[in-house]
């Protein structure tokens, strides 16, 4: 199993007369490793009376598989397990990873606080699994948790169990593992001042891991600190492919461009992957370097649906449609169809106001892809936004009932700022902060402002109809970036910097 030589360990398996559960375990840990989880889930089914090895791997398999099929196998083996394996932090870790991988967090959660021994890969896992279910912040908070638990340990001179102060080599580990998924939870949430902060906080002697390091130029590329990620890449004497690329994205991230080709064309040839193409191709994108990506893109020798992907939306912001649906073809004379190369050119029609483009690319969706309705709900979401912002109003209403009668639900808009070191979360004409008035009051100072500079707002931003009361200026103020933007002015405040985030499309006007 471990030279991947799977046929044969069946083989052995198959003609032994006694299984014994390590022989199982065994297997199933070789079809994990091998990523044949669902042969390891269909071999555990076998087993009579599972030990807390084989319930750690079936776990470990559903968690790569991750669908309602597994979920539902988790929330029967978590309800028949005996209650001595609960006691296990092994089992319980991998029950957690798997519930998280699954997308149950409530589960998960129930499980990390019924433990009343919690161990770092436990906090791992749950930090890991919040993360992956975009709940950053409380990643984060689990962090802080941590560090709680450690100071009051030190108060009570219990040195002996210090969460974040084990020395032990499998302690060590432990610890880099927490420090990544904090990393990994800042680059997502984006906020420059909360990075700062917590980065400050891991060890001098953990700042020379090389995952440390990789995962610290990409965060700080994440929240717009291009600088920072630059001195920790410089100071690497033998950088990885994994730093190579963090640092081409970062650039790319932020509209740096040039620079982003530049370091690609320094990165030794046997660096450069996939994840490389996509990030430089995706820098050009950002920056405008059509003619630059072309060259790369002629150069990849196996293109993958992730590499063309990135090309389209490259061609399709500079509305190169004719030469995007031409690669598209060429494509797929050799490829099944790929869902989001057609997002991607959809989006190029978004940005380019072209309604019937739209509507072709949206057909043609449907027609390829029929069974992922989640999948072509934002696709017809963007349509919607097309006929509203080319002036079909009319056409973008139709649409959204369709949507609404058909039970889809459109993601709410949120904008997410830092003042103070506080998160303020935005929505459109949020009513719900406690400073509402202020923050209004605020915007109205800026739009006067900004038309007396000789802004003029655009109506092609709006995509729904407006009500009796409502003028394009109110509509367009009301948008939770104006919101966000508005709020650092209040109680006389002079912010030196203004970051915002927002979970979706940020409108042109604003």
């Amino acid at each position: 199993m471990r030279c991947g030589d799977v046929t044969n360990a069946k083989s052995v398996f198959d003609r032994s007369t006694k299984k014994a559960l390590p022989m199982y375990g065994a297997m199933m840990k070789g079809y994990i490793k091998n990523n044949s989880a669902k042969k390891a889930i269909d071999l555990f089914k076998e087993i009579k009376d599972p030990d807390e090895i084989a319930i750690t791997l079936v776990c470990n398999a559903c968690a790569q598989l991750a669908t309602e099929k597994e979920l539902n196998l988790l929330r029967t083996i978590s309800s028949k397990i005996p209650n001595s394996f609960y006691s296990n932090p092994y089992v319980l870790t991998s029950l957690i990873d798997g519930f998280m991988r699954c997308g149950d967090v409530t589960c998960a959660q129930l499980l990390f606080n019924k433990s009343t021994k919690k161990t770092l890969p436990m906090y791992g896992a749950l930090m890991t699994g919040l993360i992956v279910n975009d709940q950053e912040e409380e990643a984060i908070d689990i962090f802080n948790e941590i560090r709680l638990d450690e100071l009051h340990r030190e108060n009570h001179r219990d040195k002996k169990i210090n969460l974040l102060s084990e020395m032990k080599s499998d302690g060590l580990e432990s610890n880099i593992t927490i420090y990544l998924c904090l990393i990994k939870a800042l680059a997502k949430l984006g906020m420059l001042e909360k990075a700062e902060s917590f980065v400050q906080q891991i060890p001098t002697s953990f700042l020379t891991d090389h995952r440390i390091q990789n995962a610290l130029i990409h965060m700080w590329g994440k929240v717009g600190s291009v600088d920072e990620a630059k001195r920790i890449f410089e100071k690497i004497s033998q950088p990885n492919h994994i730093a190579w690329t963090a640092m081409i994205n970062s650039y790319g991230l932020n509209g740096m461009g040039i620079e982003a080709m530049k370091l690609f064309h320094q990165m030794p040839k046997e660096f450069i992957n996939d994840l490389t193409y996509t990030c430089v191709l995706n820098s050009c994108s950002h920056s405008g370097l059509v003619e630059e990506a072309r060259s790369i893109f002629n150069s990849i020798e196996t293109k993958t649906d992730i590499t063309v992907t990135t090309m389209i939306d490259c061609l399709s912001r500079a509305a190169a449609f004719e030469e995007a649906q031409q690669l598209i073809e060429q494509f797929e004379h050799n490829h099944a169809p790929a869902l989001p190369i057609y997002m991607a050119l959809l989006s190029g029609a978004r940005n380019a106001k072209n309604s019937k483009l739209a509507q072709e690319v949206v057909d043609r969706m449907q027609t390829l892809f029929p069974d992922l309705k989640s999948s072509l709900l934002p696709a017809s979401i963007l349509l919607a936004n097309v006929y509203a912002s080319s002036g079909d109003i009319e056409k973008a209403t139709d649409i959204k009932i369709e949507l609404n009668k058909s039970g889809g639900k459109k993601q709410i808009g949120i904008t997410m700022t830092d003042i103070d070191g506080k998160l303020w979360k935005f929505r459109a004409h949020d009513q719900s902060h406690p400073y509402s008035a202020e923050i209004y009051e605020q915007v109205d100072r800026m739009s006067k402002e900004v038309i007396k500079h000789g802004h003029k707002y655009d109506a092609s931003w709006i995509v729904r109809p407006m009500y009796a009361d409502e003028t394009i200026e109110t509509l367009l103020c009301g948008h939770s970036e104006r919101l966000a933007m508005a709020a650092h002015f209040i109680h006389d405040r002079k912010p030196k910097r203004i970051q915002l985030t927002k979970n979706l499309r940020i409108c042109g006007d604003c």
